[in-house]
């Protein structure tokens, strides 16, 4: 119990880390607001310019909005521990008498605390500005989508951020090819699923990524009007997906820890 008690109050401290860093330079807030409106306002002209539906605008919405979540799993937490080894504090983390699992949590929840006000920007932006409409009859529904979609984000993050303990900058690399691949085959700004323009196989490799079904789960609930139970498939999936990552993060980190502990990788410096 003492145990539990000090991993959750280190996942706190380090959460409240992240929020302060946040709330204190408003301009960057500001402009993670505005900037993706630009590519967020040209797929949704480009929409209504060939006459798409009104519904693919609030598509677009909502894939804007998890873009955030997104990016924020491969930079803000994937790679933290690649940049707390280059300032020198990851040796402190592995000093503490505390899981690495809550150092990445706390990791998590100041991002998704920061990320959330970006994602009420964006939406706002996009009713303002181009006239997009949410159609919320499920409330819960939302809210469980929404969670599921980011408990298993972050249990993937907590794995991708195994890989930079053992090969540091290997692992950037990593991230930059992941980026647009990912934007593509989960679907952002169009339809993947069941959409007779993709190819099965585009279709079934993009059902290996969670974010997927997330973004067909909230498109579903926001945006389309419907209850929680056109959505079972997708949070049927989510949950196998936040389990299994979750537990694969908890192995992983672990072995590459003791990997990288063998090979001295944890306090070398610009590695």
């Amino acid at each position: 119990m003492h145990e539990f008690q000090v991993n959750v109050r280190a996942a706190i401290a380090r959460a409240r880390v992240r929020i302060k860093g946040t709330i204190q330079d408003p301009a960057w807030m500001i402009a993670e607001m505005i900037i993706p409106m630009f590519s967020i306002g040209g797929f949704i002209l480009l929409y209504r310019a060939l006459g798409a539906p009104a519904s693919y605008s609030g598509f677009v919405i909502v894939g804007g909005t998890m873009i955030a979540f997104w990016t924020n799993v491969l930079w803000g937490m994937a790679a933290q521990f690649y940049w707390e080894k280059e300032v020198g504090n990851l040796e402190i983390y592995f000093v503490a008498p505390i899981s690495r699992m809550a150092i990445l949590l706390g990791m998590a929840l100041g991002s998704i605390v920061t990320m959330v006000l970006r994602v009420f920007g964006i939406v706002l932006f996009g009713i303002l500005l181009f006239n997009v409409s949410l159609n919320i009859v499920d409330p819960i529904a939302v809210a469980i989508i929404f969670t599921l979609t980011l408990a298993s984000l972050y249990s993937l993050g907590m794995v991708f951020s195994s890989l930079y303990l053992l090969w540091g900058r290997e692992a950037w690399k990593l991230n930059e090819l992941l980026v647009e691949p990912i934007y593509f085959l989960s679907g952002f700004f169009f339809q993947i699923r069941g959409n007779v323009v993709v190819p099965l196989v585009l279709q079934f490799a993009s059902s290996l990524i969670p974010m997927t079904f997330g973004l067909d789960g909230l498109r579903k609930v926001l945006i389309l009007g419907q209850g929680l139970q056109s959505v079972l498939l997708e949070v049927s999936v989510l949950i196998a997906f936040s389990i299994a990552l979750f537990v694969a993060a908890h192995y992983v980190l672990g072995y590459m820890e003791n990997l990288a502990k063998k090979e001295g990788r944890l306090t070398l410096r610009w590695q």
